[in-house]
This record gives C-alpha cells, sequence and structure tokens, in this order.
C-alpha cells in the first residue's frame, strides 16, 4: 500500500494477520485491507464531500472524546472515505482512519454499521480490539 501502519494493527498482522471467519467477526488479511473507497464504494459512497458552506466537520472538543462520554454522533463523516477497511462483524466494518494520528503512529479506529447512529471511534486498532473482545465476552 506504500504507507506505514499504525503499530497496534502493524503488530497484529505480524502476529496473526487476520482472524475469524467470514460468518460472524473477521479481520482481514494484509493482502485483503484496503480503502474503503474501493473495498466496499457504497458505504464510502454513503457520505458525500460536504460542501464547504454545509460542512459537516464537528469541532476538536466535541470530536476528541472517546470512551464512556464519547457520542457516537460526533464524527467527521467527510473522513469515511478516506479510511481503511480491516474488518467487518456484525453488519458494520472495523475501519482505520489516517486523518487521525497520535505521536505514537496510532491511527484513530472506527466502527460503522447501518444499525448505529454514527461511529464508535477509538484512539487506536489495539482499543477497538480490546474493547470488542470485553462486549463479546461480557456477552
Amino acid at each position: 500500500m506504500g504507507l506505514e501502519l499504525p503499530p497496534s494493527y502493524r503488530q497484529f498482522l505480524l502476529f496473526a494477520n487476520g482472524w475469524g471467519n467470514n460468518d460472524d467477526c473477521c479481520l482481514l488479511r494484509a493482502e485483503e485491507v484496503g480503502w474503503l473507497r474501493d473495498a466496499d464504494p457504497s458505504i464510502a459512497e454513503s457520505w458525500p464531500e460536504p460542501k464547504p458552506e454545509n460542512s459537516w466537520s464537528v469541532p476538536d472538543e466535541l470530536y476528541f472524546v472517546y470512551g464512556p462520554e464519547q457520542d457516537s454522533i460526533r464524527y467527521r463523516g467527510e473522513y469515511v472515505p478516506d479510511t481503511l477497511m480491516i474488518g467487518y462483524w456484525d453488519d458494520g466494518v472495523a475501519l482505520l482512519n489516517p486523518h487521525v494520528r497520535t505521536s505514537e503512529g496510532e491511527w484513530e479506529a472506527w466502527y460503522l454499521a447501518p444499525w448505529k447512529p454514527g461511529a464508535n471511534r477509538y484512539r487506536s486498532f489495539w482499543d477497538l480490539a480490546m474493547d470488542e473482545l470485553r462486549m463479546r465476552y461480557a456477552r
């Protein structure tokens, strides 16, 4: 792909290179990962580019809230086409957002689903994966 992937996701690929199966929860193998606009254009196109006079952008003080206090409606839809699709489960997709990076090189991670308003956002792939594991084992 010609770019450096975030550290926690890179470590996952080196260790497991994919996880799960196509019927339930699946984190894609390195060779299956792709930009959402190419991997699933229908999802990417459902968030058209905002026009300057109708910007969808959420102010930083509302956007950079993670964890239980996060409001999933407060996301930046304009980033969706540029995200990297890394997996899917429960009719949704797991994405990495290259527009938001930490000083350690982590990319923001998202979970989008048609039944969910907005996006669940995480500081990193690691945070998304740990949250999903916690939820699966709590069931």
